[in-house]
Order: structure tokens, then sequence, then C-alpha cells
């Protein structure tokens, strides 16, 4: 889901239970998160932008190798090596649940009425082309935007949905697009919701044209 604290609905410094899987912002004395650990028992918190972990209310970092898998599937990296062998290997992963899946082959959980978007998303998912510059966050880590600008968002949470799709340590067969979409709302200024249906080519042509203004593209269509 978006990265925002359950209780104050901010984005700054949001850690997750991984007891509970909510939200909460902070880790400080008088914190939500701070709070949640001393009411419920619940100890071990992830900052969702650094990955590190920490054991609240004591406030200390928990170093374990066993938690890797948690910061990989929340943000899945992908070698150069790795991506060109994408399309050579039919490997069946194993998710956490016990389900097998094809990488890249996975479903779009459809929050309500979000379809239209998850079709259009799936299938830029298997562009090659595409898929592989996003997969790399480097081709477009440096980008330079003016001050303000919102629709970088969009690249960036593309990408972020592009290497959850190719993930091969995914825990399930299937992949929220929800901070995908969020970002569709705020850039298209809600002419793409997530509420009602839209209509998948209009969405197709708007996307494309966005991500390629927002790369330092020209204004020709």
């Amino acid at each position: 889901f978006e990265k925002l604290c359950s209780i104050s609905l901010s984005h700054i410094n949001v850690y997750a239970c991984l007891v509970c899987g909510k939200y909460f912002q902070g880790r400080g004395l008088k914190s939500h998160a701070y709070i949640h650990s001393v009411q419920l028992s619940h100890h071990v918190f992830l900052n969702l932008h650094t990955l590190k972990f920490y054991c609240l209310p004591d406030n200390y970092e928990i170093i374990d190798s066993s938690l890797e898998d948690i910061t990989y599937v929340l943000k899945p990296t992908f070698t150069a090596q790795h991506i060109a062998h994408l399309d050579k290997q039919a490997k069946l992963s194993r998710a956490y649940d016990g389900t097998t899946y094809l990488p890249g082959i996975v479903g779009l959980n459809n929050i309500k009425a979000n379809d239209y978007a998850n079709a259009v998303l799936q299938a830029l998912s298997n562009v090659p082309p595409l898929r592989n510059y996003f997969l790399e966050e480097e081709n477009y880590r440096r980008i330079q935007r003016p001050p303000g600008d919102i629709m970088f968002l969009l690249v960036q949470r593309f990408g972020e949905l592009m290497r959850k799709l190719w993930n091969p340590r995914n825990f399930k067969a299937h992949v929220s697009p929800h901070e995908m979409l969020q970002a569709v709302v705020l850039c298209s200024k809600k002419n793409f919701q997530i509420t009602k249906q839209g209509d998948g080519v209009e969405f197709l042509s708007w996307f494309l044209n966005a991500l390629h203004a927002a790369l330092g593209g020209t204004k020709r269509k």
C-alpha cells in the first residue's frame, strides 16, 4: 500500500509493524509506532524509506540476515546480467505461501475499478526494451527535474512496480499496484481513478506520453 501512517496519514518517517503490517509514523517517545509497540507488545518495525529494522520501545536497530528477504520484496534489485537472461529462462519461482509463479507473469490486485489500468501495466511490463530500462533504476535515478515537479513520481512508481512484477523472490504470486495507481490519480489530476472504470486505450496514450515527458523527452507526443 501507499507508505503513509495509518493514524496521521503522513508520508514522513513511516515504519511498518512486522507483526500486524500496519504503518506508523516515527519511533521516538510518544510517536505512533512507539505507542503501538507498548499497547500491543508488537516490537519489530521496519523503516519503509531506509529499510532498517528496529526494536521498540527499546529503540535499537536489529541487524539480522534472516530479514533480508523482507527488504528485497520491498525493493528488488536487478543486475545487467540478470536482466539480459530474463527471456532465456522459464524457471518457476516458489512464493512463501507455497504457490509457484513465473516472474513477470503475476497478478495485480484489483482494488476497486482499476482493472483497465492493470491490463495496460501488465502489457507494458512485458515489452522487453521498456521492461529492461525500468528494471535498472540507475537508468533514471539521476535525471534532473524542476523543483516541485510531481510527474517524475510516475517514473519512480512504474519502476518499482516493474521490479516487483519480475521479482523472483516474491512472498505471493500477486502484487499490489496501489502506490502506482495513487501516482496515476495524482499526476493525471484525477482523470484516471481507481474508483471508477476508465478507457484502457486513453490511459495507455496518456501514460506513455507522461513517462516520455518526465524522462526529459520532447514535447512532441
